[in-house]
């Protein structure tokens, strides 16, 4: 007897966590055919790829998914603005675009429908994708409060999806190759 789901199956599961998650229909948006699937060594879902570049993490712990910067573009172009956004002053975007976590008294504006524990796209005031990750504290908490961290920052948009800072050619990024070796 086989543990394991079919692709198809797969699919039909992840997206139906992302609508419960989002709303609507984020789950078709967000994971369309042909998405690839890391599975953990007992044969759950863990991360959920589209050409080989990840779109989110199922959380072991609870179920949800965490999204990875290009998931979150996905998210973003399917919901309608204010939903699930921050947005944060344009003089801090660089830093927060670089990973760095999203402060309460950079915040804007923020969907007022924000719980803690929410996955957040953190944006700039004109509207682009600056970064995805955990909300802190809820959408009004975080026009409230002058102090302390509103969103913690899982990936900028100035990284790759791996989540790493992307590197200039000359560089040579060792890590990089000891990554593949343990993934093998």
């Amino acid at each position: 007897m086989s543990t394991g789901y079919s692709e198809n199956s797969s699919l039909r599961r992840v997206q139906t966590i992302a609508d419960y998650q989002f709303g609507g229909n984020a789950g078709t948006a967000l994971f369309p055919e042909g998405c690839g699937f890391l599975l953990s060594t007992t044969g759950r879902i863990r991360q959920i790829l589209y050409g080989g570049v990840r779109l989110a993490t199922v959380r072991a712990s609870d179920g949800r998914l965490t999204l990875g910067i290009e998931g979150a573009k996905r998210l973003m172009a399917c919901l309608p603005a204010p939903a699930y956004r921050v947005v944060i002053r344009d003089d801090v975007a660089s830093f927060v675009a670089k990973g760095m976590n999203a402060f309460a008294k950079h915040v804007v504006a923020a969907d007022p429908a924000i719980r803690a524990g929410d996955d957040v796209l953190v944006v700039a005031g004109d509207g682009r994708l600056i970064a995805c990750g955990g909300a802190v504290v809820s959408g009004a908490e975080m026009l409230a409060f002058n102090y302390g961290v509103a969103v913690k920052v899982r990936q900028g948009s100035e990284k790759d999806a791996s989540g790493k800072h992307q590197s200039t050619p000359d560089e040579g990024d060792d890590e990089e190759a000891r990554h593949e070796r343990r993934a093998d």
